[in-house]
């Protein structure tokens, strides 16, 4: 059996691969199983690889974007600041890794106490193909200073890049077996959770990210899920209407509006809407939307064609419903997977814009009374991911960061992942972190040590 890469612009075969047996996977997971003894040891050696490996990408900056680009659509710009941030986190972990391990000492009845961080062994990470290197590497980064190994099952839509990033790899002589790649479709990622991995982190949308939370957790294998987002994007009243007016369009159609931390509902005061939704329009309409390989193009193709199709189809169920098409609002009729950057108004609840998460590049926009009705329809949602809130009062922002139920919030900017701060979302839009020093923290094992001179006679209960 194969698996086939299709290329979003021109919608031609870019390759075919064959699926790995059942076999071969295990194999795999055992040889990373046996580069986790020697892996785990050294610190300053897992650093030393790092700092290389954020160098290589570097210096193939150019060929991975350009991979990027051609298997999922991306703009090239986008591809090569995605490989540029990637190694930026590699050389974070680097530095700060050690310091994050470092054993902590506390005070209780015995003579010592200590709680010491040491890896849990191979994980198995299951990517989506929507940032093909930052979601592989972002979790790669901090598990690998930590001493795990890696065996990753990419997307099949990307998997060159899975490939790739191996490939990378292996051009630093990391020992063999710390990073691998498995190639195949969907279904080897229930072979890979049942084989002899550790633990599982998934990347992807909630109905498949609850099968693989039931089918490693079932075999007591901690798994953490980064799932779907429906981020509220809220504009308050004495919000600088020109900055917002630019987050917006940031926030929506970067990556053509397939990020789970896209802003993709826009919430606006009455009393700045008007003039935000003029702002917003007209500067929608100027995004450049055409061959992703171009660096003037700010919007290249949806990934798939049933994306497209998804995408069309969640538009004219708002039109039909009452909603107002202010631009945008069909594929564009060439070749690829293209649709207009598209912004609609009077959405209401009952429209699939409002309840589901909209992966692509299209802005639904509600008007509110006040900041209060924006927060009601914020958390009214089963994701809980991101949020983003405009106003230029601090402590009216300070309240509303607090109340708004989601993982992540950003004042006066868009909703970006940063290896410095934790990542990650409550409800259906997943359960644990990535990133900063907590996501390394999911994949350890948090131990507590205590040494006694002498028997405690005095405990009577557990």
């Amino acid at each position: 059996m194969i698996v086939r890469t299709i290329n979003p612009t021109t919608e031609e075969v870019i390759s075919e691969y064959q699926i790995m047996s059942h076999d071969k996977i295990n194999e795999t997971v055992k040889k990373s199983k046996a580069a986790f003894e020697s892996w785990k040891t050294d610190i300053k050696r897992r650093a030393a690889y790092l700092y290389d490996f954020a160098t290589e990408l570097r210096r193939r900056k150019s060929d991975l974007a350009k991979i990027a680009t051609i298997e999922m659509g991306k703009a090239i710009k986008e591809s090569l600041s995605e490989v540029e941030k990637c190694a930026w986190a590699m050389e974070f972990y680097a530095d700060n890794g050690g310091i994050f391990l470092n054993d902590e000492v506390v005070n209780t009845d015995a003579r010592k106490s200590i709680i010491a961080f040491q890896p849990l062994g191979v994980i198995g990470s299951i990517m989506p193909w929507n940032f093909p290197y930052w979601q592989a590497l972002r979790f790669a980064a901090p598990s690998l200073i930590a001493g795990n190994t890696i065996v990753l099952k990419p997307a099949s839509a990307t998997m060159g890049c899975g490939i790739e990033i191996e490939n990378t790899f292996r051009n630093i002589g990391l020992p063999d077996g710390v990073f691998q790649t498995i190639i195949g479709d969907s279904g080897i990622a229930e072979i890979l959770i049942d084989s002899d991995v550790n633990a599982v982190t998934f990347t992807g949308s909630v109905s498949v990210g609850a099968k693989v939370a039931q089918r490693a957790t079932s075999q007591w294998k901690k798994c953490v899920l980064e799932l779907g987002g429906s981020d509220p994007f809220i504009v308050c009243d004495d919000a600088d209407v020109e900055k917002a007016s630019n987050g917006a369009v940031k926030g929506r159609f970067i990556n053509c509006g397939q990020s789970c931390i896209a802003s993709k509902r826009f919430l606006v005061v009455k009393k700045v809407a008007n003039e935000f939704i003029e702002k917003f329009v007209q500067k929608a309409e100027k995004l450049v939307v055409g061959d992703p390989l171009s660096e003037t193009t700010d919007m290249g193709p949806l990934f798939s064609k049933s994306g497209l199709d998804h995408i069309n189809d969640m538009v004219e169920d708002a039109t039909k419903n009452g909603a107002e098409l202010l631009t945008g609002g069909q594929p564009i009729k060439n070749k690829g997977y293209f649709y207009k950057p598209t912004v609609l108004s009077k959405i209401t609840p009952n429209m699939s814009l409002a309840q589901e998460e909209c992966f692509g590049p299209v802005a639904p926009v509600t008007i509110v009374d006040d900041e209060k009705q924006a927060l009601r329809i914020a958390n009214n949602s089963q994701y809980g991911l991101g949020a983003s809130i405009w106003t230029e009062d601090l402590g009216k922002a300070e309240k509303l960061s607090r109340l708004v139920e989601s993982g992540i919030v950003t004042v006066n900017n868009v909703v970006v992942s940063d290896p410095r701060v934790p990542f990650g979302g409550i409800k259906k839009s997943g359960f644990g972190r990535e990133l900063s020093r907590y996501g390394m923290m999911e994949f350890v094992n948090i131990k507590s040590i205590r040494f006694y001179d002498q028997l405690i006679h005095y405990h009577y209960v557990e």
